[in-house]
């Protein structure tokens, strides 16, 4: 296998979301979990997204795992890497996204590497190094409030700095504006005064067709699943990679039992697990209950028994970002936190064992700790159900056929869950 290019992505659903938009751009796309087993089968694919769960870990184990999944994809033969990272920049002053650009810029020798959540499309632009969330900057979205990684600055050369060992530059609009050499030489220009890392601004979708073309000829790139979009279409239209029409085929049936889990606590998640209640039975878990020690799994599964026969059900974890405050501050953050993904990781490893086969997991964290459990290795990447969350087709579980679709706490429509199930056949 010589992949055309590999991709390192900080957790699940954001993996999801990038083999999704790779598969989108005519790309031939296996998402991971974790760096492969020599002894995986994969099929032959123009990118592989390895997925790892580090977004919100100890920075120097997030540092060792990126590095053994970049060693992994050069091997592959990928001349260029993408490190992906949540459209909203997700970290802290500690990191992760800094420490892991270091490392992986003096893994592969880069000078300068550019850096850009941005993504139009689902509302994210960067103008003058800050991030809008639609109309409002970063630091006043709802992301301000997150329970892990709370976003209270906008401006990405300020955060980045905050986290990396390397000055930070920014390529501005205006010079992005002027084309794909017009940003070499500024790149060029800030190598030359030791910047190692260029915030780039992105405000329409043709601005990522720029910086595609620009990173594909640098060996690192960091950014969400726009400037993944943008590499994409620049291996395309550069006649790199030969433009695999994304099939409409998604295998034989799997059929089986179908069940939802929710964990994420965003605006968005939320409201759709409101929704989803007019159609079908929802359980809400007591977080209070789980931390301190009563088996709230149990209940669980003995409910989900009594009703999965008859269709789908949904568990959910989430809660308000003022409920989960109360929670931290009652248990410590990282206890309630582990807690609460490990008890939905029990629960979806006994549906599975019961006969589900069919499972929606709403929550980056949540998707992580429920795949981990499942030991899933691989996923073959299928129809959008929306905007960056396709179907996934499971490769290598120990539980045979199985679908999959790991949703980001932000993404989706009002009825995402029905509008999974209804293409999860």
């Amino acid at each position: 296998m010589t992949l055309a290019l590999g991709c390192i992505a900080d957790d699940y659903t954001g993996a999801s979301d990038l083999a999704n938009t790779l598969t989108r751009a005519g790309l031939r796309t296996v998402q991971t979990i974790g760096v492969p087993a020599d002894d995986l089968k994969l099929p032959e694919v123009d990118a592989v997204v390895v997925s790892l769960k580090s977004r919100s870990i100890e920075a120097g184990l997030a540092v060792s795992r990126s590095r053994a999944a970049e060693k992994w994809l050069r091997g592959r033969g990928a001349s260029h890497v993408l490190f992906k990272i949540c459209s909203t920049f997700d970290s802290t002053d500690a990191g992760n996204i800094g420490p892991v650009t270091d490392a992986l810029r003096a893994d592969c020798g880069e000078d300068v590497v550019l850096v850009t959540p941005a993504f139009p499309e689902t509302g994210r632009t960067v103008y003058q190094g800050n991030l809008f969330v639609g109309a409002v900057p970063l630091n006043e979205s709802p992301l301000k409030d997150h329970p892990l990684n709370p976003m209270h600055d906008s401006n990405l050369v300020r955060i980045l700095a905050r986290q990396s060992k390397t000055q930070i530059g920014l390529v501005d609009l205006a010079t992005l504006s002027r084309g794909a050499q017009a940003v070499q030489a500024r790149l060029a220009e800030l190598s030359g005064k030791g910047v190692g890392a260029a915030i780039i601004d992105a405000v329409f979708d043709r601005d990522l067709e720029t910086i595609g073309l620009v990173a594909a000829e640098h060996r690192l790139s960091v950014g969400a699943s726009g400037i993944g979009l943008g590499l994409a279409r620049a291996l395309v239209s550069t006649g790199k990679v030969k433009s695999a029409a994304a099939s409409s085929e998604q295998g034989a049936a799997v059929g089986g039992q179908v069940a939802c889990l929710a964990g994420s606590c965003s605006q968005a998640t939320l409201q759709q697990i409101a929704n989803v209640e007019r159609v079908m039975p929802v359980l809400r878990l007591d977080p209070d209950r789980i931390l301190t020690g009563v088996n709230e799994t149990q209940r669980a599964l003995d409910w989900a028994k009594e009703r999965l026969a008859k269709g789908p059900v949904l568990i959910a974890s989430s809660a308000t970002p003022a409920d989960v405050a109360a929670l931290q501050a009652r248990h410590g953050r990282d206890a309630a936190g582990h807690a609460i993904e490990q008890t939905m990781a029990d629960i979806a490893e006994n549906l599975v064992k019961s006969g589900v086969r069919r499972l929606i997991v709403a929550g980056g964290e949540t998707s992580g700790a429920v795949v981990d459990r499942l030991g899933i290795p691989g996923f073959l990447v299928g129809a959008e159900i929306a905007a960056g969350v396709p179907v996934l087709r499971a490769v290598g579980a120990a539980a045979g056929d199985m679908l999959l679709a790991l949703k980001s706490g932000n993404f989706g429509g009002p009825e995402f869950f029905s509008d999974a199930i209804g293409l999860m056949r």
